[in-house]
This record gives C-alpha cells, structure tokens and sequence, in this order.
C-alpha cells in the first residue's frame, strides 16, 4: 500500500528537503521552499521519449540522420512570426508568461482565431474561464470560426482524451498553473503538478506534431511561476510586456529553440483586440519634447529591426556624498562606465553629479551601440545644452575615449532617414563599403570628443 510523505521543494531550483528551510542551500533563494505531498510505493510508468506513437527510440548514427527545414505554419500576425523565428513550428511546445491582465489570453485567442480561419483545427483549453466566458470575449474580439473548439477543464487526463477525439492541429493551454495530474497528490499549481502536467503536454507535443501553447503566471519578480525546470523544457519562452495602464504591449522571446532571442514584437491594446504595431520607431518619438537638453535618438537593433528610440539623460549636483546613478531600460554600471570616460577623457567633472537616466516607451537597451548616444545626452544635460532634433547617434565607446565600429549601419541610416532626420554621427570606421540614403548627412568620428563637437555644433 502507497504511504503519503511530507518534503519541500524549491521552487526556483528544485532543491528537496525533509524541513522547512527560509534560504535554500541549492540556490540561495529565500522563501522559496514549497510543501509537497509524495506518495512513496508502486507508481505506474511513464514514458516521455520523443518517438512516435507505436514505437520505440533506438541510437542512430549522426551520418545516418536525414534532416530537412522544419516546416513552418504562419499566422496573420507579422509581429508574432517574426519572435518566433518565422511562424510555428509544428509539435512545438511554446510557454507565454506576463503579468495578470496583460492581454495574454486575447493574444492567443487572436491567434487561435486566425488559425483556424486557414483550416486548422485549434482546441482552446480554459482552466480559468467557463465555455461561456470565453465566447463572451470572442464576440468581443470578433472571433468566430467553425474549426475553433473552447474546451473548459483542468484534469490533464480528460484534456489528453479530448486531444485524441478531436485531433486538433495546434493546442492552447491557459493556464499551466490550473491544470492537474490526477495521479499526482500535490495542489494545482504545486512544482510538482506544474513539471508532470508540462511533461506529459510535451510527450503530446512531440509525439503528435502538435503545436502547443501554454501560458504561465509570473512572480512579482517577474518570473515564470513555479519550477525553474519549467522553462527549460519547453521549446520556446516568450514575455509578454508592458504597463497595464498604457496600451502597448512588447512580445520578446528569451528562449527559442527554432529562431532568434533577440526579435521583438510590438502591438497596441485596443476595445477590439490587439493589433500590430508596423513601425514601432515612430510611436517611441513621437511625445519628444523638441528643444529640451538630454535627450537625444539612437537606431537601436532588435534582432533584425532597427527601432529609433529616445534616450533621455537629467545630470544635477548631488546633495549627498555619494552621487546616486539610476538607469531605467539601461544597465547602470554601464552608465558609471561612461560617465567615467566623460571625465577622464573629455573633462567633465561629473563626480559630483546625479545621473539619471531613461529609454523612453519602456525599452530595454543592452546592445553596444547606444553607448555614444548615452554620453552625448549625459553631456547635453550637464552643460544644459541641447542637441538637434535631428540628429540620429550611433556607436560604441570604448575605455580610451574612442568610437567604435557597429554593426549593420546601413539598416540604422535607413531607418533614420525614413523617418525624417537630417544628419546621423555614427562610428569613422562605418563609412564606405554601402550606400547611403539620399536626404540624410553621414558624419563619421573617431571619439567622444569628436562626436560632441559635431552634436553641439550649429
């Protein structure tokens, strides 16, 4: 007869133990221990190969295997093929996670939507609405099509037995965190039901060449709810972002088996749904206050999109000993790194200054290309000095005070001319080799110094 033991696992790293523990010696997170039930005797077996149906994985020699493209199905929204690499991939298992009421649900019943319009059958899995509720927001949202299923349930069992009678073409799954293994005595939600309930989804997946999504709760650190392991099996870990109060929403990747991390996808949240945001350059530009100090436009890339965004810099004497230095959307050790250069090669005396600094429309920078933007607008706003609203900056600065070369500048430039500005400073080592686009100055420098000469100049 199965006996029931109490243990607790770690959230974050799945760390057991016997005892409650407030920091876990696995990690070193605090409060993340969870109290799980397990049930010690004969349990039954359970195969999670990735083979198909009927058969049985044997080794292979790597000479041996023959590989093709994996398909691709795409979907009505540009934004949302570009973060997954080009469209789903069928038998994929996809994880959205976001902040509660952050518009993942109608995100995915958008897509379900379009789908289905193109003669795929799409099972739309609600563990926290009723059959009702969810047609009550597809009216909403003008969703209606004949091969979308709405199926209200929790026991992974029953959902597994409804995927056998319909067969559908792509699964949605909203949300892991409700979903339960009946053979499993632990809370919905609990690690363990979260890693059964996302193995068994994943054997589904891969054994049927379904594509599935799920989506998953976050933390108010704005992780993934419940076992690290979580993300690591699933193929792809898309976030979705943004201010509940604002309308536009961001769709980044971090994790993506069949394409790039660095893509990003934009949409704006309306009465009817949301809908994609073509040119994102232009929504981040356009509350810029014209003839302000600190502020100044770099042509960021997002994967293979060059974006136009506004990096905003307010320097003051500090009244304390130490100067504070605060960053939103940019690392701030890289702001000290610059500041740093601003006073040893340039001579500005920032040591005793205030840095505060921000990327307007809630975008996070992490690229080296922004680093001359951020100096020039650390230094328009400490000499209360502005810069010219048309000017594009672009480059990498290094240690020694020089610009550096970046990469893919002729996009960059485009896309600054496309949208109106006049003249673009970017990196001396940049110039020759493409063409460039008629209506835009190119200047090229070769440091700080130089870059600043030329944005101050009239």
């Amino acid at each position: 007869m199965s006996k029931k033991k109490t243990k607790f696992m770690c959230q974050a790293c799945g760390y057991e133990s016997p005892k409650w523990m407030g920091r876990c010696p696995g990690c070193g997170e605090w409060n993340k221990m969870v109290e799980e039930t397990e049930v010690i005797g004969k349990q039954p077996k359970r195969s999670f190969q990735h083979s198909a149906p009927g058969t049985s994985a044997k080794a292979a020699a790597i000479t041996t295997i023959e590989t093709e493209q994996e398909p691709r199905v795409t979907t009505r929204m540009q934004e949302l093929n570009r973060v997954l690499g080009g469209g789903v991939v069928p038998g994929s298992l996809i994880l959205i996670g976001g902040d509660p009421g952050i518009g993942k649900s109608t995100l995915l019943l958008q897509v379900s939507a379009q789908l289905a319009v193109t003669n795929q059958k799409v099972l739309y899995i609600s563990g926290e609405e009723s059959i009702k509720q969810t047609k009550l927001r597809a009216d909403r949202l003008h969703v209606s099509s004949p091969e979308l299923y709405i199926y209200a349930e929790t026991n992974l069992e029953s959902i597994h037995q409804t995927i056998e009678d319909i067969s559908p073409d792509f699964v949605v799954v909203d949300s892991i965190q409700t979903v339960y293994h009946p053979e499993v005595t632990s809370a919905p939600g609990s690690v363990s039901q979260v890693r059964e309930c996302t193995a068994e989804l994943m054997r589904i997946a891969k054994t049927k060449g379904i594509a599935i999504f799920i989506v998953g709760h976050v933390t108010k650190e704005g992780a993934i709810a419940g076992p690290r392991l979580l993300e690591h099996m699933v193929d792809t870990v898309l976030y979705f972002e943004g201010e509940r109060h604002h309308t536009y929403r961001i769709l980044r990747a971090v994790k993506n088996r069949f394409g790039s991390t660095n893509e990003m996808g934009i949409f704006e949240m309306k009465e009817a749904g949301l809908e994609e945001v073509a040119n994102p350059s232009e929504i981040f530009l356009e509350e810029r206050s014209k003839g302000a100090s600190g502020s100044t436009v770099v042509a960021s890339m997002e994967g293979t999109r060059p974006v136009l965004v506004e990096i905003q810099a307010l320097i003051s004497p500090t009244s304390y000993g130490n100067p504070r230095r605060m960053a939103t959307g940019i690392d701030h050790n890289r702001v000290s790194l610059l500041m740093a250069v601003l006073e040893k090669r340039v001579g500005l005396l920032l040591q005793n200054q205030d840095a505060y600094l921000k990327v307007a429309g809630g975008v996070k920078l992490d690229e080296p290309a922004i680093d001359l933007a951020i100096s020039v607008s650390i230094a328009s706003s400490f000499r209360d000095q502005q810069t010219k609203a048309t000017d594009c900056i672009i480059g990498e600065v290094g240690l020694t005070g020089e610009v550096r070369r970046v990469s893919r500048i002729e996009q960059r430039v485009q896309e600054a001319a496309k949208l109106g500005f006049e003249r673009v400073l970017i990196p001396a080592n940049n110039i020759g080799g493409w063409k460039i686009p008629k209506g835009i100055e190119v200047i090229g420098v070769g440091t700080v110094g130089e870059a600043l000469k030329q944005a101050f100049s009239t």
